[in-house]
């Protein structure tokens, strides 16, 4: 999925209970610990000092964990769990019955300091042979790579206009996902109206949704 350099490289098992051992963690998510996950590989450690790319302004490092899962599906609470443990940007790679995915959170600064961060939300592959190689490291420093990764991994959720900011990248796709829901309620809502006054007030607010979100998404794509 993702080929790097041996500098890179770590391949130190880390056990599963260190992330909830100890720790003030609901029941609910140390079960999914105890029986999501067969084993955790910190497998590579991208940075300045193991691969030749500049440091960037808020990515220090890039870590890459493959976990080793007991079925295909993992709670996203794990993941969080683990992002939160570890102060650095985390690429996640899942196992399973020989096949791959990728995981990988958005992360903002938290307004508690630069040095903190907070997961807006996750994006994931899908379910990939490991030798279909399709991630790459793309950019000069580790803000670039980072924000590349991301991109690699969202896909179209995101869109394809590299030259804005991943945060306006972002913040777009969330406002995409609010208007589709908005509409699907909406077409929901005019299907079952009895009421022809009421509607056509329906469909006109229909309408203007939609050419929100038909302006929304243009913006998201590269200019010629």
């Amino acid at each position: 999925m993702l080929e790097l350099p041996k500098s890179t490289e770590l391949n130190k098992r880390i056990p599963k209970q260190k992330f909830y051992e100890n720790l003030q963690i609901s029941p609910a998510l140390r079960k999914c610990f105890v029986e999501q996950i067969h084993s955790i590989i910190w497998k590579n450690k991208i940075a300045p000092a193991t691969i030749n790319l500049a440091a960037g302004s808020y990515v220090d490092e890039i870590q890459v964990f493959c976990i080793r899962l007991n079925s295909d599906a993992l709670d996203e609470s794990v993941l969080k769990q683990i992002d939160r443990d570890i102060p650095y940007h985390i690429l996640f790679i899942l196992e399973f019955n020989g096949k791959v995915q990728a995981w990988i959170g958005y992360k903002e600064e938290a307004e508690s300091g630069a040095s903190s961060f907070k997961v807006n939300r996750y994006y994931h592959t899908d379910w990939i042979k490991p030798e279909e190689q399709f991630l790459k490291l793309d950019g000069l420093d580790m803000d670039a790579v980072y924000e590349n990764l991301v991109r690699q991994i969202a896909g179209d959720m995101l869109g394809s206009d590299n030259a804005e900011t991943l945060h306006i990248s972002y913040e777009r796709s969330v406002q995409r996902e609010k208007l589709l829901k908005q509409i699907a309620s909406l077409e929901k809502k005019a299907w079952n109206e009895k009421q022809p006054r009421r509607k056509v007030m329906i469909l006109q607010e229909l309408s203007d949704l939609k050419a929100q979100l038909k302006e929304v998404s243009r913006s998201g794509q590269p200019s010629d």
